[in-house]
């Protein structure tokens, strides 16, 4: 594989799962509500459902979520992370259908006490954005974590993340 191809797979791979976000966001209108932010972020992104608090209902309509994953987070709930949402709903997923779920159904993270390995769950990150996520920790509040990585995307997809992430 040529040295620049990973990159170029990585970004086409992150420009789909934005597709795939926003025409999902356009046909659920539960969804589309905006999410109460910490502090004010530079665009707006598309809420998702938590699975702590998201209704049976809600869950049933999101596409691609079958009852039997529907009465799984049920049972399951709380999670205390996206770990933890993880590993009891999506390791059973291939990547295609984990970004969907994850795109509309998501814990958020606390960017001061999460791991790579949480931060990567995030629908198209990239190990160089994580290393971005980690590089500027701690986070005092939302308002810096908009400013450091607005250095390296537009400001959509600094709300796209940051609809991801909380700081506590």
């Amino acid at each position: 594989m040529k040295p620049y191809a990973k990159e170029i797979v990585d970004m086409l791979v992150r420009y789909a799962v934005l597709a795939a976000t926003a025409a999902l966001m356009a046909t659920q209108p539960a969804l589309s509500q905006p999410q109460r932010a910490a502090s004010p972020a530079p665009a707006r992104a598309p809420a998702r459902l938590n699975p702590n608090t998201a209704t049976d209902a809600q869950l049933r309509a999101v596409p691609g979520v079958p009852a039997a994953m529907v009465a799984t987070i049920a049972r399951s709930r709380p999670f205390a992370t996206m770990r933890e949402f993880h590993a009891r709903v999506g390791t059973g997923l291939n990547d295609t259908q984990r970004q969907a779920l994850y795109s509309a159904v998501f814990v958020p993270i606390n960017l001061n006490a999460t791991t790579r390995e949480e931060i990567m769950l995030i629908p198209g990150m990239t190990t160089r954005m994580a290393h971005e996520f980690e590089e500027y920790r701690p986070y005092a509040d939302m308002n810096q974590f908009n400013k450091e990585i607005g250095k390296y995307v537009p400001p959509a997809e600094v709300a796209r993340l940051a609809s991801y992430v909380t700081v506590r």
